[in-house]
């Protein structure tokens, strides 16, 4: 899950894209040139080409080619374009062969971080709500005293390689197929944490949802997966109640008015 602040800045030049992070966020320069050098070897063509980099400069520097397409956040998407849409993420997660996969660290913000997180913002941040919202919210968190997401244990699923940001913006439609940007949270991790990352982040629903059922059914996941996504996607989606009640209150809202509320609707719908 990207956070909702910015990490780095980026200018866009012809032919090439120059990335620049912030000099507290050493750690995402490294990962997002460690994944486009291991792409550009395994799966050519899905993602920019890596040109240069200077990991050791006070604020990383990463230079990468420029794409061409349009990003798949706003926008209605077609059948055609879902289907693209899977496919690269498809792609994505079976690229990196197992022993490569091994030496790659899981990618930040994984279950374990992110149930830690909500532990240490609920007793700030639930005095502050009400009504259905707040209803919403006690019964994510009941929900995740039980769950256990924070202990490892069966059923185990197979590692994947990650991009670790679900924003559609990171997604390019060229007219044919679909490209992936963005790889600062990229790491190791799992597939049904992957695709919940993409489902249940506001940019799949806020402006023109995605349709979820047509994008999961062009996988084929196992029992074991199909049971973890359910439970990532309820997690991702408390997480995002939370993150929405943060951006609500700030001010430099980036969300819809009524995001909140839409929000507590779909936990409370992924919760049954």
């Amino acid at each position: 899950m990207a956070p909702e602040h910015c990490t780095h800045t980026v200018e866009l030049l012809p032919d090439r894209v120059i990335k620049r992070f912030r000099g507290t966020d050493r750690a995402g320069g490294a990962r997002e040139w460690r994944a486009l050098t291991l792409l550009a070897v395994h799966a050519p063509g899905l993602t920019a080409e890596p040109w240069d980099c200077d990991l050791a400069a006070a604020g990383p520097v990463v230079v990468m080619s420029r794409l061409a397409g349009v990003p798949m956040r706003g926008r209605a998407l077609s059948d055609e374009q879902v289907g693209a849409l899977a496919a690269a993420v498809r792609r994505l997660h079976a690229a990196v062969p197992a022993e490569a996969l091994g030496q790659v660290p899981p990618r930040p913000d994984l279950a374990g971080e992110l149930v830690a997180r909500i532990r240490r913002w609920t007793p700030r941040t639930r005095p502050d709500v009400s009504g259905p919202v707040a209803q919403a919210m006690d019964a994510g968190v009941a929900w995740l005293a039980s769950a256990h997401l924070d202990k490892p244990g069966p059923p185990a699923v197979p590692q994947v390689f990650g991009a670790g940001d679900g924003n559609l913006a990171n997604f390019l439609w060229d007219g044919c197929t679909v490209r992936i940007v963005d790889f600062e949270d990229s790491g190791r991790s799992d597939r049904p944490f992957e695709l919940a990352e993409i489902t249940e982040h506001v940019a799949s629903w806020a402006e023109h949802p995605l349709d979820v059922s047509s994008f999961l059914g062009h996988f084929e996941l196992t029992p074991a997966e199909r049971g973890r996504l359910r439970e990532y996607r309820r997690l991702l989606a408390l997480v995002w109640l939370f993150l929405l009640l943060f951006d609500a209150g700030s001010g430099n809202r980036r969300n819809p008015l009524d995001a909140v509320e839409r929000q507590s609707r779909r936990l409370r719908d992924l919760l049954g």
